[in-house]
């Protein structure tokens, strides 16, 4: 297995060496012998991760329902020296999935991090949720996560490597707002499959977490201001603790946390990284 050291500084520059210094770089360890794929990456909190893996020297599969969006950012990665191919898979249909999966690992090798950060999201009041609005969440928020973890985890286990899965789920899942019923439903589908995964997949070495985000300023949110009345996203910042919505590179930390040696001891737990938005 090769390890890669992100951000390595040289003797003196940390202010430790020797044994403190090993013992740094050792926990920091990232195993970049596989890939990293990330669905939703075209954008938001996906694309960010994409770009942060890939400065810690992963090779990263850029997916997105939105084949354009999956190009730049792969040549936002190409461009500062890393390595990315990009994708359009529709994480609701099992075909898509299973295709766009063959084509990352022809491109870039077998696959040992699956990101699962393709989401979708609308502002409804409770009694106004339609069938269609129901189904449209859940076939891409549950039904999404559902089979890519499956196909991720098929293939790990096929070559035979420890792998780690990473479901992006969210603070609604703990706190549902009332204008978001159906979408805070979805994210609790999607922590529910982060415990059950984790219990299923850890015969196999492969681990299951989840990051929870709270607010985040990104497309997605844009898109819910622009359709709703009322809804803008600066009205949140008063209910978190450090004071401000977050930004996708918010997220990023956990992200590369979850792919480093330091929480090989850790599954079917959900990081928040909201702010302080919600204390459990």
């Amino acid at each position: 297995m090769r390890l890669r050291i992100s951000n390595q500084v040289g003797k003196g520059e940390s202010g430790v060496s020797g044994p403190c210094e090993q013992e740094a770089q050792k926990w920091a360890a990232i195993d970049t012998a596989h890939s990293a794929l990330i669905t939703g990456a075209g954008s938001g909190v996906g694309a960010a991760i994409a770009v942060g893996l890939a400065a810690c020297g992963m090779r990263v599969a850029v997916t997105d329902l939105d084949k354009a969006k999956a190009d730049d950012v792969a040549r936002r990665i190409i461009d500062a020296g890393g390595t990315a191919a990009a994708q359009a898979i529709d994480v609701s249909d099992r075909s898509s999935v299973s295709t766009g999966f063959d084509h990352m690992e022809d491109s870039l090798g077998s696959i040992g991090y699956l990101v699962n950060s393709a989401g979708i999201s609308q502002r409804r009041r409770l009694l106004d949720i339609t069938p269609d609005d129901w189904e449209r969440l859940t076939s891409v928020n549950g039904l999404g996560a559902l089979l890519c973890m499956q196909e991720g985890a098929r293939r790990m286990i096929a070559n035979g490597i420890t792998g780690r899965i990473v479901n992006i789920t969210s603070t609604a899942a703990r706190r549902p707002n009332p204008g978001f019923a159906h979408y805070a439903s979805t994210k609790a589908m999607v922590s529910s499959l982060i415990q059950s995964g984790a219990r299923a997949l850890a015969p196999h070495g492969i681990t299951v977490m989840g990051i929870a985000p709270g607010i985040v300023q990104t497309p997605m949110w844009e898109g819910i201001e622009a359709d709703s009345e009322g809804a803008r996203i600066g009205d949140y910042a008063d209910r978190i603790l450090l004071g401000r919505v977050s930004t996708p590179d918010d997220i990023v930390g956990a992200a590369v946390f979850l792919a480093s040696r330091a929480s090989d001891y850790m599954t079917g737990q959900v990081v928040m990284v909201d702010g302080g938005m919600v204390l459990v």
